[in-house]
């Protein structure tokens, strides 16, 4: 395909076209995802969630310019990185479309040639991402970009999506909002790759980390090692067990920690690396997404192969209080509906 092969040289029109299929789920689009596929796989996913106004975009503006300038460390100055963000916005109740107001607070990095943007509404999905961010990461990697930012849409305790999708997971948290009670509730502590609290400089700021460290401290055993002392192991679960999330300060809006956090993320990447767990996360991930593409088609196949109207009437049924939902449906699977 000519959109393939344009893609893969770096045309950036050609790329969003194809987003825009991809999001709007034309069979085009999932054509060419499928010819992209096998050049996948040299992105660093990392993503960015936690509770509205903890100013998510802001930092994803911060390491993004950090990035591009400087790299992923001291030694990897010289290399230009090219870099998208994927930033699932609320949908608009009218048109369906995204509010798009990430890209307001990321203008700083409009015009760089090295960073895609890409706003997209979640139509209606829960867990913080939209149907079909899974697909426009693939097309973004395929591309050649060695980093990807997914920022959730900030919906709070249902945004873990996102851990099934990024290799790395950063919450981000901010004083004042009950963080550390969030974290107990939200399950953060087993999505969280690293804890950060933006907006450091507000009052609060060493409550919350203080809370967050103790609460981490209370969780994990006393006796993880830091990455460089990992030993190797296999499995995900294993992996994880020798990786402490740190909770750590950053300002965005000043840059304060910026640089702190992107070597963060680079050694937590370094770590899965080195002991085995970004293999494991692979196969979660792919596992995961397969397991939701399934029920998807299954689902849309079932209630093709209905009558018409007997889901309707399964509903009423259940409504009118003559059958339990669990009775309706297995009915409806067995084919005994009435």
């Amino acid at each position: 395909m000519e959109s393939v092969k344009q893609i893969l040289k770096g045309d950036r029109l050609a790329l969003a076209r194809l987003l825009t299929k991809v999001e709007n789920e034309e069979p085009s689009g999932f054509e060419a995802l499928s010819a992209l596929y096998p050049h996948t796989g040299g992105a660093h996913r990392i993503g960015i969630t936690g509770a509205p106004g903890t100013g998510k975009s802001s930092l994803v503006n911060r390491l993004a310019l950090h990035l591009r300038s400087s790299g992923w460390s001291e030694q990897a100055k010289a290399k230009s990185l090219k870099i998208a963000i994927v930033a699932v916005d609320p949908s608009s109740p009218f048109t369906g479309g995204a509010f798009l107001g990430d890209r307001i607070r990321m203008r700083d990095i409009f015009g760089d040639p090295g960073i895609f943007i890409r706003s997209m509404a979640t139509r209606g999905a829960l867990g913080g991402l939209a149907r079909a961010t899974a697909d426009m990461v693939d097309v973004l990697d395929a591309a050649g970009f060695e980093a990807i930012f997914i920022e959730t849409v900030g919906a709070g305790q249902a945004e873990v999506d996102v851990a099934r999708m990024a290799h790395t997971v950063v919450v981000v948290g901010a004083p004042g909002l009950g963080d550390d009670v969030q974290a107990i509730k939200a399950g953060i502590l087993e999505i969280a790759d690293i804890l950060v609290v933006n907006k450091a400089d507000l009052p609060g700021a060493e409550n919350t980390l203080r809370s967050l460290r103790l609460v981490l401290e209370l969780a994990s055993p006393p006796d993880r090692q830091p990455p460089s002392e990992i030993e190797e192991t296999k499995g995900e679960e294993a992996a994880a067990a020798n990786w402490s999330p740190p909770v750590l300060p950053t300002v965005a809006t000043s840059g304060d920690g910026v640089a702190e956090r992107i070597q963060s993320i680079h050694d937590h990447y370094q770590h899965l690396q080195q002991s085995g767990g970004l293999a494991a996360r692979e196969r979660a991930r792919v596992r995961s997404e397969m397991e939701g593409l399934l029920r998807e088609s299954l689902m849309e196949g079932f209630l093709e192969q209905q009558s018409e109207g007997s889901f309707e009437s399964a509903v009423e049924s259940v409504l009118n209080k003559k059958k339990a939902p669990r009775q309706a449906v297995r009915e409806l699977v067995e084919g005994k509906q009435k």
